[in-house]
């Protein structure tokens, strides 16, 4: 698949599956950033937004799997 092909189609799969990969990405990360022991803060600040966002984003997430208290 060519990120220059013409065809809408193509060109928003592509997007799609980039935007999967990039939350699959995140998920992984900030996982292992906290069991690293990295604070909520610590984490925004390497993304870039607000510790509210990753918190919101991200916590509940970690409480179901229990990988969070």
């Amino acid at each position: 698949m060519r990120v220059t092909n013409e065809d809408p189609a193509v060109g928003l799969q592509a997007v799609a599956a980039l935007r999967r990969l990039l939350d699959e990405l995140e998920r992984l990360h900030v996982d292992n950033a906290r069991n690293q022991g990295w604070t909520w803060q610590n984490i925004a600040s390497a993304l870039q937004v607000s510790r509210q966002t990753v918190h919101e984003k991200h916590a509940a997430r970690r409480k179901l799997t229990g990988k969070e208290n």
